[in-house]
């Protein structure tokens, strides 16, 4: 008997899935669970690294006391966010968060030096400040860069301290900003102009590379050996990889971030789809997400946040739906992406201080299905599609409040499930890294026959 592990990391949480691929059908069981967030450090916002390779170990011993040791191992994070060395192999740490400030104005800077126009027609990926190139002009401006030789992702840092293996994997460094659409490697001209170092970036690795065995020192703590291999380490690469998609479908990737998209053979990086600020990040088998990223559960999570976590996300959609108010924020307004007070800045945003908080709740609903529906049209106009059917994956496809506005906006079908997507899309890989003759189809077939895919009614 054969299992793989997923480890599945979001900027809130992050869990251990344990798979079982047995009579045509995915079995998965969550065997650790531990949250995850930003730190204030010194007026920085920073992830605690130490904390989040403690927690990775800690669910992977589980294996050994359920009595269930994985063949493989591999890790998804979100994207953006790295980890810096020196030529000694040390970490120059902090590892920033990309809700930090730092990068505030520095993708003018950048544009000083190449275009806007020219960044998207080379690298196809939308304007966000705290995209990686952005951070890394900032730690060249601030002197950090200096001391670098090795850049790491979150997940490839997090596979290193499993195996001491360094390397760079394909689908999360699409989202750098730095990777050449066409060419599918880094774009060394672009490095080159804004006075980068080239050797912190290394040979990209794709979705179903083996990365190492455990080292003597994990196989001691944890019990066992397993073999590290690469998913599709962003996570919404692994969560669209499960995604039940065909030519004519939009998925959302609903969780802390809401990824509204399709999926093409190859990138569209027009002007049209710049100017629309659409995506075109990496995915496995050299796909394309052609998406746009949207702030989603975030907004809730923040304001449940406030509120002491004194209400359940249920309870909030209750309220929400007992209001009748619908003006709208743009959910992906820079105020909301770090705010002390959720609630205030949503508040301040249209200019309503005594908003009561049920009126809040369906604010939010409402501008992120309406964000949705107004994505969907861009995404047909541009790739030349018609769309009939959102596909909404992830934890945030367990609202029922958010799925039915997002079905009345859209006015497409829309179907809610797997949950897991993004574990799911990370164990299927595994399987494919396992058996060389199970191909991306067949893979999503498995995902179709596993999981409890509803419609929206």
């Amino acid at each position: 008997m054969s299992f793989c592990l997923a480890i599945d990391i979001g900027a809130s949480s992050g869990r251990h899935i344990l798979g079982e691929y047995k009579d045509g059908k995915l079995t998965c069981t969550e065997i650790y669970r531990f949250e995850n967030g930003f730190k204030n450090e010194n007026g920085t916002l920073v992830w605690d690294i130490e904390a989040l390779t403690r927690s990775v170990i800690e669910g992977i011993k589980e294996c050994k006391t359920i009595g269930k040791i994985p063949d493989t191992v591999a890790i998804d994070t979100w994207g953006v966010d790295y980890v810096l060395f020196d030529k000694d192999g040390k970490e120059i740490l902090p590892a920033v968060s990309y809700r930090d400030s730092r990068t505030a104005g520095i993708p003018e800077e950048v544009f000083k030096i190449i275009s806007r126009d020219e960044l998207y027609s080379r690298t196809g990926i939308q304007r966000q400040d705290f995209n990686t190139i952005y951070q890394l002009y900032a730690d060249k401006k601030s002197g950090k860069l200096d001391k670098a030789e090795k850049m790491l992702m979150i997940p490839e840092y997090l596979s290193y301290k499993l195996t001491s293996v360094m390397k760079n994997e394909y689908t999360n460094a699409s989202t750098t900003n730095l990777l050449n659409a066409q060419d599918k490697n880094w774009d060394f001209e672009i490095i080159e102009k804004l006075g980068l170092k080239k050797s912190i970036f290394g040979k990209l690795s794709l979705p179903g590379t083996y990365i190492g065995n455990f080292t003597e020192e994990i196989k001691e703590i944890v019990g066992f050996d397993s073999k590290v291999v690469f998913c599709p380490s962003h996570d919404t690469a692994s969560a669209v990889a499960a995604c039940p998609v065909d030519e004519k479908s939009v998925f959302i990737s609903s969780g802390t971030w809401s990824l509204v998209g399709t999926e093409n053979l190859y990138p569209v990086t027009t002007k049209e789809a710049m100017e629309v600020n659409l995506s075109n990040e990496g995915g496995i088998d050299y796909r394309f997400r052609f998406l746009k990223n949207i702030m989603g559960m975030w907004l809730f999570q923040s304001i449940r946040k406030n509120l002491d976590k004194k209400y359940t996300y249920d309870e909030m959609m209750a309220m929400a739906m007992e209001s009748d108010f619908t003006e709208k924020i743009d959910p992906t307004d820079d105020s909301f992406l770090a705010p002390e007070n959720m609630i205030e800045a949503i508040r301040d945003y249209l200019g309503k201080p005594q908003l009561p908080l049920g009126d809040v709740l369906n604010c939010v609903y409402h501008s992120l299905a309406s964000s949705y529906d107004k994505t969907v049209k861009e995404i047909e106009r541009i790739s030349n599609k018609t769309v009939d059917k959102v596909s909404i994956v992830g934890g945030g496809c367990k609202d029922k409040y958010l799925n039915r506005l997002t079905k009345k906006y859209t006015g497409k079908r829309v179907t809610a499930g797997p949950v897991e997507s993004t574990a799911a899309g990370n164990l299927i890989s595994q399987l494919m890294f396992l058996n060389p003759d199970l191909d991306l189809i067949k893979a999503r077939e498995i995902i179709i026959k596993t999981f409890e895919i509803t419609e929206v009614e």
